[in-house]
């Protein structure tokens, strides 16, 4: 701690004994709150010589303040804004010398009348007032300035960007836009809620902790039941589950949950990130697209309704654009990728970057120069169409080239959002898939995944033809608010111990 953070905290301690000498408790059970700060300011009557009728009680945090001897003001905030405070001596008799004790973020609550003052800004006479919760740490808020053109600048009040990921209940107090940036994440959850309930599908629960991780290529995180002394991951997708359900006559279906993979912390990625998975039987990925494309659209206009990004948000024109995997890598790279053995694979990766290519599998090796070739390269929205069998395990073929999978992903900006197939509905062909899954991982790849007796017992009952597509709620947000770092559309991000 430094000397002049142990200095500020010092004197606020000794203003909450002071408080307590006076029989004053800083710290309350509740307070009558009859009108949020918003509220109070659509009160204020347009003439300045008069008042609003109605008496408005307030809480929030104070985030200024100014004493000029027998009067003060300050502007306390809560969720909706923020409303101005004018204290008086002559209305608050003997409790008026509280003000001397009250900070910047402490916690009150007020009675009063709105009025406007003499350059006509809403204001609350603060006829009673309480002290909630008094700030014993201060806040770091941002600070304010009015530029040559008359607008208000906002310097952000923390200068090192990890320490609001670590205090982000203190990045919420200061910051009213990165509170809205989870406004608009929960707009736009319940908006993808919204049009998947008004198409059919059931929201479900499925495990977290599994006895086998599938559904994906990522390294899982491993944990320990002790009752059942065995092994459980934690998940790296729903798709199994979800699938099992589709078996079961449970016809469409989705959930939204945490997946974990056990992976590096970069830009857009996070150990622990929300998921979007839904599925639909007796349709294929063609079906599918025009979902996504429609879903997409659906959550752009819930997020363009909170304020800040009205005019961040993508104005999408539909249908997005196609193109095919093997067509835009092989552009790219010059030659037919799938006619490449292994060590050809290994030689093109290398000249482009590809670091560790060397240890690398096939599928990992066709996946990185994709990613640099095609992917980084994707600026509108883009469904690429139709990746090779080795990259799908769990996709159907394409009809009229075994060599590929009815499967899309969804690109813009360079960043996946979707990933959506046909989904493999055959279980002779699902197990020779695990199978091949099985020996990369034997031999050395721990993003393959084994063999899941239990889910091929649930196929050979027999799996309709069925759609299903995986959506990141973090990369898709990021998206359309232009956030460029993951860890700034997750409220509590993985970061190192401190």
């Amino acid at each position: 701690m430094t000397d002049e953070l142990h200095f500020l905290m010092a004197a606020r301690r000794e203003k909450l004994d002071a408080m307590r000498a006076r029989g004053i408790e800083p710290f309350a059970y509740s307070f009558d709150r009859t009108s949020t700060a918003q509220h109070a300011v659509s009160l204020a009557p347009e003439d300045q010589a008069g008042e609003a009728s109605e008496r408005v009680s307030v809480a929030g945090r104070i985030v200024s303040m100014r004493a000029h001897g027998k009067t003060a003001f300050a502007h306390l905030a809560d969720a909706t804004g923020r409303v101005q405070l004018y204290f008086r001596r002559d209305d608050l008799a003997d409790a008026y010398a509280l003000i001397d004790m009250l900070d910047i973020g402490d916690v009150i609550g007020v009675s009063g009348v709105v009025f406007r003052t003499r350059s006509g800004e809403p204001t609350i006479r603060v006829a009673a007032f309480e002290v909630l919760a008094k700030s014993l740490r201060p806040l770091p808020f941002a600070k304010e300035e009015t530029a040559s053109d008359g607008s208000v600048v906002r310097h952000m009040g923390f200068s090192d960007p990890e320490q609001r990921f670590r205090q982000r209940y203190a990045d919420l107090a200061v910051n009213p836009e990165v509170r809205a940036t989870f406004v608009a994440r929960a707009g736009m959850t319940r908006a993808i809620r919204a049009f998947l309930d008004a198409r059919g599908y059931l929201e479900v629960e499925t495990p977290v902790l599994q006895p086998l991780y599938g559904g994906a290529a990522a390294r899982p995180f491993v944990t320990q039941h002790n009752a059942l002394d065995m092994a459980l991951y934690l998940r790296i997708a729903d798709e199994l589950y979800l699938k099992r359900l589709i078996i079961g006559g449970m016809e469409r279906v989705y959930e939204i949950g945490h997946d974990f993979r056990n992976e590096g912390v970069d830009r857009t990625h996070n150990p622990e990130f929300t998921m979007l998975e839904f599925y639909e039987a007796y349709a294929d990925y063609e079906v599918m697209m025009d979902v996504v494309e429609r879903l997409i659209v659906a959550a752009a206009d819930a997020v363009r309704a909170v304020e800040p990004f009205a005019d961040a948000v993508p104005v999408f024109t539909t249908p997005f654009k196609r193109i095919e995997w093997l067509g835009a890598i092989n552009a790219g790279l010059g030659t037919d990728i799938l006619a490449l053995d292994h060590g050809g694979l290994i030689q093109h990766a290398t000249r482009l970057g590809v670091p560790r290519a060397a240890a690398m599998s096939r599928p990992k090796l066709m996946d990185e120069i994709f990613q640099l070739l095609v992917e980084s390269k994707i600026v509108e929205p883009t469904f690429v169409i139709d990746y090779p069998l080795e990259l799908s395990p769990l996709a159907k073929p394409k009809r009229g080239d075994a060599r590929l999978t009815e499967r899309f992903e969804l690109f813009a900006n360079g960043r996946e959002l979707a990933n959506a197939f046909s989904e493999l509905n055959d279980p002779i062909d699902q197990r020779e898939r695990f199978e091949a899954q099985a020996a990369l991982r034997a031999a050395g790849d721990l993003e393959a995944a084994g063999v899941d007796e239990d889910y091929l017992r649930a196929m050979e009952y027999g799996m309709p033809p069925t759609g299903g597509v995986g959506i990141g709620i973090d990369r898709l947000l990021m998206y359309l608010t232009g956030i460029q770092h993951i860890r700034d559309v997750i409220l509590f991000p993985t970061l190192r111990p401190e």
